[in-house]
C-alpha cells in the first residue's frame, strides 16, 4: 500500500472528523452566545449560576464528560447518540471557555456608545444585540479560532463512542498494514490540512468583518 493509498484510506474519516468539529463548534458557539446574553440580561443569582457551571465544566476532562453522558445517561434511561454525546460534552466545555472569551470580549465595547444608546431610549436588550454582540464577536476572533482548533484537536475522542473518524481509521490500518509511522504521518498531514483550511476562513471573516482602528494582528 502506497502513502498514496494510506491518505485515500484515512480520508474516509475525513468526513465524520468534520461533521464533529463543526457539530461541537455550533453546539459551543451557541451556548456560549446564550450564557453571554443570559449573564448581560439577567439578575446576579442567574450570573452565579452560570460562573459555577462555567467553573464545573472547564474542570472536568472532555473524556470523562463523554464518557459520563454516552455510557453513564443510559443507566437512567436517557440514551443519547454518539453526535450528541459529543456535542453534550465537547461542545458544553468548549462553550464554557468561549463564554469567558466573550466575556473579555464584552469589557472592549466602548461605554461610551452604550450610554449613548441609553441615552436615545433603547432597550437592554436592544443595546445588547445590536451594539455589544456584533463588535464582542469582532474583538472575540483570536480567542473563538483558538476554541475552534482545540475542539479539531479533541475531535478524535469520537473514536471512543463509535464514530469512524479518522483515528479510528487510522487504529485500523495501523492493524492490518503494520505501518505505523506513515498512517498516523498521514492522519496529522490531514488534521494540519484542516487546520489550515479553518484558520484562513476566519482570518478572512475578521479582516471582512474587523473593527475599524484596530490593527492587524
Amino acid at each position: 500500500m502506497s502513502f498514496l493509498e494510506i491518505l485515500e484510506q484515512l480520508a474516509q474519516g475525513l468526513g465524520h472528523t468534520l461533521l464533529v468539529t463543526l457539530t461541537c463548534s455550533a453546539t459551543a458557539l451557541l451556548v456560549a452566545l446564550l450564557m453571554t446574553g443570559l449573564r448581560q440580561l439577567g439578575t446576579q443569582h442567574i450570573a452565579k449560576v452560570l460562573d459555577v457551571f462555567t467553573y464545573v465544566l472547564r474542570g472536568i476532562p472532555v473524556l470523562v464528560l463523554l464518557f459520563m453522558v454516552y455510557f453513564g445517561l443510559p443507566s437512567i434511561g436517557v440514551k443519547v447518540n454518539s453526535l450528541a454525546a459529543m456535542a453534550l460534552s465537547l461542545g458544553l466545555v468548549a462553550a464554557a471557555y468561549l463564554s469567558e472569551v466573550f466575556r473579555g470580549a464584552l469589557q472592549a465595547v466602548n461605554a461610551a456608545e452604550v450610554l449613548a444608546a441609553q441615552a436615545s431610549g433603547m432597550s437592554r436588550l436592544q443595546i445588547f444585540t445590536y451594539i455589544e454582540v456584533p463588535q464582542m464577536l469582532r474583538f472575540a476572533v483570536p480567542g473563538m479560532i483558538n476554541e475552534f482548533t482545540s475542539i479539531l484537536k479533541y475531535s478524535p475522542f469520537a473514536y471512543t463512542v463509535g464514530i469512524s473518524e479518522m483515528t479510528k481509521q487510522a487504529m485500523n490500518l495501523t492493524a492490518t498494514t503494520l505501518r505505523g509511522i506513515e498512517v498516523y504521518l498521514a492522519v496529522g498531514m490531514l488534521y494540519f490540512g484542516i487546520y489550515w483550511i479553518l484558520i484562513r476562513g476566519v482570518r478572512h471573516i475578521e479582516k471582512r468583518f474587523r473593527v475599524p482602528g484596530i490593527g492587524h494582528t
